[in-house]
């Protein structure tokens, strides 16, 4: 937790797609302070006409690499937020390639009783798993 789900154009290669989410893994392990394996991470590619992402009048040059993260999770801080900002485009950039004018990132929280991790259990409202906020 947090889940992030990613959205790119479709014919990146699988050792691409590993290098993307290994460096986005690394940079919220370093701004939220979650365990190494607290990993959920989705990616779904789209077709140039299915996914129209513009830069909302800021002059921002967009390339067929660009990346939208939609994450969701339990509120952390605008601190650690944009750490985990500057953190995500420095190793996109460095790791992958991708630009930071080509990463888009919406955050969608929540709350504790929203997430269940199996057995139709809510795991941090039972103390199966710690309430540490970042």
């Amino acid at each position: 937790m947090p889940l992030l789900h990613f959205h790119v154009y479709e014919g990146r290669s699988e050792a691409d797609i590993k290098t993307l989410l290994d460096a986005a893994h690394e940079a919220m392990l370093e701004a939220f302070q979650v365990p190494r394996g607290d990993r959920y991470q989705i990616v779904t590619e789209h077709k140039p006409s299915r996914m129209i992402l513009e830069d909302t009048g800021l002059d921002i040059p967009r390339t067929e690499k660009m990346v939208l993260l939609q994450m969701f999770s339990r509120p952390r801080g605008a601190e650690n937020y944009e750490l985990f900002y500057k953190l995500l485009v420095e190793r996109l950039e460095k790791e992958c390639g991708i630009l930071s004018t080509d990463v888009m990132i919406s955050v969608i929280e929540n709350q504790d009783p929203h997430w269940s991790f199996g057995y139709g259990k809510a795991q941090f409202l039972t103390g199966d798993l710690p309430l540490k906020k970042s």
